[in-house]
C-alpha cells in the first residue's frame, strides 16, 4: 500500500494553495473513486463499458477481490484524511460504475467498501454511486450526509425513498448541457423543485 502523503503529495498542495486562494469565499471539495470503480480500471486495465474483465475477476476469484477492495479502500480512507488535513472542508466519493453490478453484487463488491469510507470521514460529505438506484435505503444507511443520484432516478422516487433527512444531488443529465441556456435554467429550476427540502443540484 502507498504513502499517499508522499505518492500523491502534489494533490495535498494543490488543495492548500486552493484552499488559499478561496479566501473562504466557498468550501473547498475534496474527492476519491470508490474501491469497485478503481477496482474495475486495475483489473481491465483501461476504459470500458461494461468493464467485463473486472467483473471475470471477482467472480471468479471473489476472496482475492475482497482482498484487493480491503487495501484499495484503506488506501482510500487514508488519501481522503490527507485531503481534509490539507483543507478540504467536505468530500464526495464517487462510485462510478455502481450501475454495473446487479443489487446482489452491489451489495458484495462495493456497499461495505462505501459504508467504511463515509464512516471515517470527519466533514460533511457526498456518496454517489451511479446507477444504483436500487440501493438508495442501503445508501442512506451509510450515514452519508448527502446522497447523489443520476438522471435516471425520478427526483420524487429518490426523495420518497431517503426522506427529508438526506441532501440529495444531482440529478441532471449532462447531455443537455447542449441545450440553450433559458431551457437549462428551466430543467434545473424544475429538477430542484421536484426534489424538495434539502435539494441540492451540481451541474
Amino acid at each position: 500500500m502507498p504513502d499517499v502523503e508522499e505518492a500523491l503529495g502534489y494533490v495535498m498542495e494543490g488543495i492548500k494553495q486552493t484552499r488559499m486562494d478561496l479566501k473562504g469565499e466557498v468550501p473547498l471539495i475534496g474527492f476519491a473513486g470508490a474501491p469497485w470503480t478503481l477496482l474495475c480500471y486495475m483489473v481491465q486495465g483501461k476504459g470500458s463499458k461494461d468493464f467485463s474483465e473486472a467483473k471475470r475477476f471477482c467472480f471468479k476469484q471473489p476472496e482475492a477481490a475482497k482482498v484487493l477492495l480491503d487495501k484499495i479502500t484503506d488506501t482510500t480512507i487514508a488519501y481522503m484524511k490527507a485531503q481534509i488535513k490539507a483543507g478540504a472542508q467536505a468530500f464526495q466519493l464517487f462510485d462510478s460504475w455502481a450501475g454495473l453490478l446487479g443489487p446482489d453484487d452491489f451489495m458484495e463488491f462495493s456497499y461495505p467498501y462505501l459504508k467504511k469510507i463515509v464512516a471515517e470521514c470527519t466533514v460533511p460529505n457526498i456518496l454517489f454511486a451511479k446507477g444504483s438506484w436500487y440501493a438508495l435505503e442501503e445508501l442512506k444507511a451509510t450515514g452519508a450526509n448527502a446522497i447523489g443520484v443520476d438522471w435516471a432516478v425520478t427526483p420524487e422516487m429518490a426523495r420518497n425513498v431517503l426522506g427529508s433527512d438526506v441532501t440529495i444531488q444531482g440529478n441532471f443529465d449532462p447531455s443537455r448541457l447542449y441545450a440553450p441556456i433559458p431551457q437549462i435554467e428551466k430543467w434545473t429550476k424544475e429538477m430542484i423543485d421536484r426534489f424538495g427540502k434539502d435539494a441540492t443540484s451540481l451541474i
